[in-house]
């Protein structure tokens, strides 16, 4: 009888290790994406079959969650911890993933091409930069694309949130309020900016366009609006910052230009990350609620992919306003 090929078979055919071998075929952490193909070429040649990939060559199921993520930053790692909470009850584990090339546009139908029915039976994509993804999978898309998206979505109330914020430095006695806007392509960084211009017009104050810069959600780009925004003889006295990451970001800007906060200048954020609440001084922020955001993603993936239609595929989660140490009236 022809002897059944081994993990070791495959890892010497490969030319690699067998723990590479066995985080290859299980999709663990830590493999360049052409030894995992390299190894799963052997494992397909050699029929080796003790693994789970070869289980779901048979089955075509993986029993495997792939979370799709730029950056692990803290936004997406409260996400995840979300996700995994869901999950935790089902049979599913979780895959998060960050390809190699999160920060250009369409990363994720290259990550979900590499990912989909090999290593993954579906998957979340957090804050994507596509509108729809083709692709084998059931997909569930968390803070979506700002385009008409077909996906099932799971997304908070950015333009309440905003509107709070902006509201809450008004009713301080602030009327030059600056603010930092994220990312133009998604639904949340619009309507924020929405929100923010809705509180100042119900407010009967202007919109200056001096006081509205572009931070994209990238820590450069924030520095570069707020020291443009913050060096005016005419500066803002407050600034809501689309994200506590770019808030946290004009503390800094702020502390180098030698203003106070919150007696020079209050700062609001949005998210509410735990380095929000970490802050000196801690930081006033609108709270989403972010690992509800990704057990709400991980329920509603889990019923598509048993062939159910869930209760709602688009779901709008309510935010708060959280005021800490950073806002006050101005001086």
């Amino acid at each position: 009888m022809e002897r059944r090929p081994t993990i070791m078979d495959v890892a010497a055919a490969a030319g690699v290790s067998v723990a590479t071998v066995s985080k290859a075929v299980n999709g663990r952490y830590g493999v360049a994406p052409e030894t995992v193909d390299r190894v799963l070429s052997v494992v397909a040649e050699l029929g080796y079959e003790s693994s789970l990939i070869a289980s779901s060559m048979r089955s075509r199921r993986t029993g495997v969650i792939g979370v799709l993520v730029a950056d692990f930053e803290p936004f997406s790692a409260e996400i995840l911890k979300g996700v995994g909470q869901a999950l935790s009850a089902s049979r599913y584990d979780l895959l998060a993933y960050s390809g190699s090339h999160g920060t250009a546009e369409g990363w994720e139908r290259r990550s979900l091409s590499r990912l989909s029915g090999t290593l993954i039976d579906g998957a979340i994509m957090v804050t994507p930069t596509v509108v729809n993804v083709s692709t084998d999978v059931p997909l569930v898309a968390i803070d979506p694309h700002a385009g008409p998206a077909d996906l099932p979505t799971v997304e908070c109330d950015s333009f309440g949130g905003a509107h709070q914020a902006t509201r809450h430095l008004i009713e301080l006695g602030h009327s030059r309020i600056g603010f930092i806007a994220g990312r133009t392509d998604l639904r949340s960084s619009i309507a924020r900016d929405a929100g923010y211009r809705r509180a100042l017009v119900n407010a009967g104050l202007p919109v200056d366009p001096a006081l509205v810069g572009s931070g994209s959600y990238r820590q450069d780009a924030v520095r570069v609006a707020a020291l443009e925004m913050l060096s005016r003889l005419d500066r803002p006295t407050a600034i809501f910052a689309a994200n506590d990451i770019s808030a946290l970001e004009i503390m800094k800007v702020a502390a180098e230009l030698g203003l106070d906060v919150p007696q020079d200048l209050s700062i609001i954020g949005f998210d509410d990350v735990p380095e929000a609440s970490a802050a000196t001084p801690a930081l006033s922020t609108v709270r989403q609620p972010m690992q509800t955001l990704g057990a709400e993603a991980a329920r509603m993936l889990l019923s598509l992919m048993q062939g159910e239609t869930p209760a709602a595929t688009h779901l709008k989660l309510p935010t708060r306003l959280v005021t800490r140490g950073t806002t006050a009236p101005p001086a």
